[in-house]
C-alpha cells in the first residue's frame, strides 16, 4: 500500500528519535518515498548524515537555509507528500501544532500541510498526562489529526509507564491502514446520505430539559467516514459539542425531536440512505413552562406526550432503492428486539448497541456493535474505536447499496 507513496517524516527532539530511522528505513523497505523535517533539536539524537543517507533526500531543517531547494521549501514539500508522519512528537511540538505556531521547520511544514496527518507522542509520563498536553491532543484530534497512541514501558528517564513511542513497524501499518482505507474511499461516491446524530432536549422550561447522555461521536464519526468515502453527507445533529466531521459533510442543526423529525423527513426523499444514529428523546413535557419553574412546591408533577418517531416515519416513506439503517440501544434480548425494530420499522439493517459491554456505549471513544440485516444476517464485531465502527458501517452501507 505504500509503492510510490510520499512521506515527509517530521522528528523532533526526543530520545525517541534514533528509532525514526528504523521508521526511514521501513518507509523505504515497503516503496515509499521519504522525506525528514527535523526541529533544531532532534539534530541532539540523529545527524543528518544519518537521515540523508537513509531517506536519499536532502534533510530540510531551516525555513530559510543556502542548502534549501525553495526559498519556500515548506510549502513545496506540502505539495509533494500524500502525508505527515511526525514521530517522536514531543510535548513542545505537539503544543505548537495545537496552538498554530509556526517559527521552525517541522511546526511551519505542519501548519501548511492540508492532507493526513499522524503523530507518534514521546515523552515522560508525567508530561503525556499533563492537562495542557492532554487538551492539545485531544484538539488535534478533533480536528483530524491522528494520534498513534504511545505504549507503556521502561522510559528514558527511569520511570515505567505509558509514553514509549510506539514501535516503528507499528507506525508502518497504521500508516499503510490509512491508504487501504483511501482505495474505498469512492466507494461510495455520488451517494447521498442523511445522517442523525447526539441527543434532543425537551424543554421544561426555558432553562430545564428532558435528555440523555448520548455524545454525538458514533453519528460524527460515520458522517466524517462516509465523506471520506465520496458520499454526499447532510449531518442533523442535536445539541452536541462536536467539531464539523469532514469540510464536505452539510450540517444542520436542531435541538429538540420535533425540529429533528422535520428536518429528516424533508430531507430523506433526496436520499439515496439514511443511517438514524440519534438518541432521540421517546417523550417530551405537554406544556413547556414560559418561565422557570420555582422550587417552592415539594412535588412536581409533569406530563409528558410521545415523540415522533422519526426512524418509523422515515421506514413507511421509504423506497424499493433507498436504504434505511437504525441504531439500536438494548440491556435485554438484545438480538430479538434489534429484530422486532428491522420488522416494525422497515429498516435494511439495525446497529446494536449493548450497555452490557464495558467501555461502550455513551459518551466513550469506542464502541461494541452487532449489525443485523432484514435477512437476518447478523455481524459480531469486538470493542473498537468510534471510528474504526464508523468504517464497518460504511461497508454495511456499500454492500445494501
Amino acid at each position: 500500500m505504500l509503492q510510490g507513496k510520499k512521506i515527509i517524516l517530521g522528528i523532533s527532539g526526543g530520545i525517541a528519535a534514533y528509532k525514526s530511522l528504523f521508521l526511514i528505513r521501513l518507509f523505504k523497505k515497503a516503496g515509499a518515498e521519504v522525506r525528514v523535517v527535523t526541529t533544531e533539536n532532534a539534530l541532539w539524537f540523529v545527524t543528518r548524515v544519518s537521515i540523508e543517507s537513509l531517506s536519499q533526500n536532502k534533510l530540510y531543517d531551516k525555513v530559510f537555509g543556502p542548502e534549501n531547494d525553495y526559498t519556500t521549501e515548506h510549502i513545496s514539500l506540502t505539495d509533494w507528500a500524500d502525508c505527515l508522519v511526525v514521530a517522536p512528537a514531543t510535548a513542545n511540538v505537539i503544543g505548537k501544532f495545537a496552538n498554530g505556531i509556526a517559527d521552525d521547520a517541522l511546526s511551519t511544514t505542519f501548519i501548511a500541510f492540508n492532507k493526513a496527518v499522524f503523530i507518534a507522542p514521546a515523552m515522560n509520563c508525567k508530561m503525556y498526562d499533563h492537562y495542557s498536553n492532554q487538551r492539545n491532543l485531544d484538539w488535534l484530534k478533533n480536528n483530524g489529526v491522528q494520534l498513534i497512541e504511545p505504549a507503556e514501558g521502561y522510559l528514558a528517564c527511569g520511570y515505567e509507564a505509558k509514553g514509549r513511542m510506539e514501535e516503528p513497524e507499528a507506525i508502518v501499518e497504521i500508516v499503510q491502514e490509512h491508504f487501504a482505507q483511501k482505495e474505498k474511499q469512492k466507494d461510495l461516491e455520488g451517494v447521498k446520505v442523511l445522517i442523525t446524530a447526539g441527543p434532543t432536549h425537551e424543554a421544561i422550561d426555558p432553562v430545564r430539559f428532558i435528555g440523555n447522555h448520548s455524545s454525538g461521536k458514533m453519528g460524527f464519526s460515520l458522517a466524517g467516514e462516509l465523506a471520506q468515502r465520496g458520499a454526499e453527507v447532510t449531518l442533523v445533529a442535536g445539541p452536541v459539542n462536536l467539531p464539523l466531521p469532514w469540510p464536505t459533510v452539510k450540517r444542520i442543526d436542531v435541538t429538540t425531536a420535533d425540529e429533528m423529525f422535520a428536518e429528516a423527513t424533508a430531507t430523506f426523499p433526496g436520499m439515496n440512505a439514511a443511517i438514524l444514529t440519534a438518541a432521540v428523546a421517546d417523550f417530551k413535557p405537554d406544556k413547556p413552562a414560559p418561565s422557570k419553574i420555582k422550587k417552592e412546591m415539594d412535588i412536581l408533577q409533569i406530563n409528558l406526550v410521545k415523540n415522533p418517531d422519526i426512524l418509523a416515519t422515515l421506514g413507511k416513506m421509504k423506497t424499493q432503492s433507498q436504504v434505511l439503517a437504525g441504531f439500536a440501544l438494548e440491556t435485554d434480548n438484545e438480538v430479538e428486539n434489534a429484530r422486532k425494530k428491522i420488522v416494525e420499522k422497515n429498516l435494511d439493517f439495525i446497529v446494536l448497541n449493548s450497555l452490557n459491554d464495558q467501555g461502550a456505549g455513551f459518551g466513550g471513544d469506542y464502541n461494541k456493535v452487532t449489525i443485523i440485516d432484514n435477512k437476518n444476517a447478523i455481524l459480531g464485531f469486538e470493542l473498537k474505536s468510534k471510528k474504526q465502527v464508523a468504517q464497518d458501517i460504511a461497508d454495511m452501507l456499500v454492500k445494501q447499496l
